[in-house]
């Protein structure tokens, strides 16, 4: 669980919490039934231990009641952020399509865009690899944009600074795919062996991995993965769809077809 998922979690609870006390210290203080009309103004204080009893009562006797609350709250939450989401798409669909600090694979002209957000170090996103290779071979016009999102520890970082020093000498793709088809743990010696493989220029490489430049689209991208609920790997923007998580290659070439059905809205727009 990310540290984002937890803080959200945790806040849930929390919301729960208020929300649970609020309503039944509302309901005793204001049931007649819970008070003795004899008693005197200050015999009508509920004490804690009194108060503590009765929610603990009712809550056994309804646990259905926190089930029904937390779904109900974790539903409007997940709603809030999907929505949230959406917004952040639209408003910054130009980092999300078209930063050309990104790498693009596929069609550069093409009239649909599919943006993948990894880590080299991520098993599903290796796990997917043929799923996007096989949308990308049966689809002449699907372009994709590559993002890297090293979340994974020093070796992702290593890794995704590399791979965009690569494309720097026009190897991106070659580059991406050995990472990708690497067995193990990416780190630097398995960075610097395919880059000799790819035939890269391994010291112009190192040098250009320390370009702040590269430091920078990568903090662009964790920044902007983050603004949209994406905080795990893989991530796909297709269109106006946010998808989060690995997928099967129906479900992709779906929202590939409902993209490019709205081809010519911002969102849809595959031009640098």
């Amino acid at each position: 669980m990310t540290e984002t998922r937890q803080r959200s979690t945790t806040m849930t609870w929390l919301l729960f919490t208020i929300v649970v006390v609020g309503a039944a210290w509302s309901w005793f203080a204001f049931d007649p039934g819970f008070r003795n009309p004899q008693e005197s103004a200050a015999d009508n204080i509920v004490s804690q231990a009194a108060f503590d009893q009765r929610v603990r009562d009712y809550l056994l006797a309804n646990p259905e009641v926190i089930v029904q609350s937390m779904q109900g709250l974790e539903a409007r939450q997940r709603q809030a952020e999907a929505t949230e989401a959406q917004t952040v798409l639209s408003s910054r669909a130009d980092e999300v399509f078209r930063d050309p600090e990104s790498p693009v694979g596929g069609n550069p002209d093409g009239n649909v865009t599919m943006v993948e957000f990894f880590d080299y170090n991520c098993p599903y996103c290796r796990q997917v690899v043929p799923v996007m290779r096989e949308a990308e071979s049966g689809d002449p016009q699907l372009r994709i944009v590559y993002k890297e999102f090293p979340i994974l520890g020093p070796g992702s970082v290593f890794a995704a600074k590399a791979a965009l020093a690569a494309h720097r000498q026009g190897q991106y793709t070659a580059f991406h795919t050995a990472l990708m088809q690497a067995k193990g743990k990416v780190g630097e010696a398995t960075v610097l062996q395919a880059a000799a493989e790819v035939g890269l220029d391994t010291e112009r490489l190192r040098k250009d991995m320390d370009d702040p430049k590269v430091q920078a689209a990568i903090d662009r991208n964790v920044a902007l993965a983050q603004s949209l609920r994406i905080n795990g790997t893989p991530g796909f923007v297709i269109g106006d769809q946010i998808l989060r998580g690995a997928t099967d290659l129906q479900t992709m070439k779906t929202l590939i077809a409902q993209a490019r059905a709205t081809t010519g809205t911002p969102l849809a727009e595959g031009k640098n």
